[in-house]
């Protein structure tokens, strides 16, 4: 399966619901699990805000865990945020016990620039971020060094801190 990237339509409530009704995909999230009602405001709020200023959110249902659809993903963003609207720097959070994510964040190059305390509220009380973030120019290295990486059949490592 190839991960396709595009703007959440409210067409997708379905799909959103499938994972947000679900308390193990939920746990870091500041919603869910949810109704069906709430999974509709949260989609409807979504795509609203979506107008105003982008932002991501990856969120993958149980059986997609594990399989690098959210390193995919998190590469094609970079492509396009550094590619397509020319910034300079992108950062990313997660919650510091989502170890997954900030281990995708690391494998798309971008580094981990520190932890910020009690950032958002969540079921279980206040969460702090881990917050990294990658460089158009340590983009552009690590990406001609997979490029090169893959041209010489080699593995090839994005620079670290």
């Amino acid at each position: 399966m190839i991960v396709q990237l595009r703007p959440l339509t409210f067409a997708d409530v379905d799909a959103v619901h499938e994972w947000a009704q679900r308390a193990e995909v939920c746990r870091y999230q500041t919603c869910g699990p949810n109704t069906p009602d709430q999974t509709r405001s949260f989609v409807r709020a979504a795509v609203d805000a979506w107008s105003s200023r982008p932002q991501c959110r990856f969120v993958y249902a149980i059986d997609m865990w594990g399989r690098r659809f959210a390193t995919d993903a998190a590469r094609q963003l970079l492509d396009k945020a550094f590619t397509k609207h020319k910034l300079h720097r992108v950062f990313a959070t997660c919650d510091p016990r989502n170890t997954a994510s900030g281990r995708v964040l690391v494998r798309v190059g971008m580094t981990y620039e520190g932890r910020m305390r009690e950032t958002i509220l969540i079921r279980d009380g206040w969460r702090d971020s881990d917050l990294y973030a990658i460089l158009e120019w340590e983009y552009r290295q690590s990406t001609r060094g997979a490029l090169e990486g893959d041209l010489n059949n080699q593995p090839s490592v994005a620079p670290s801190g």
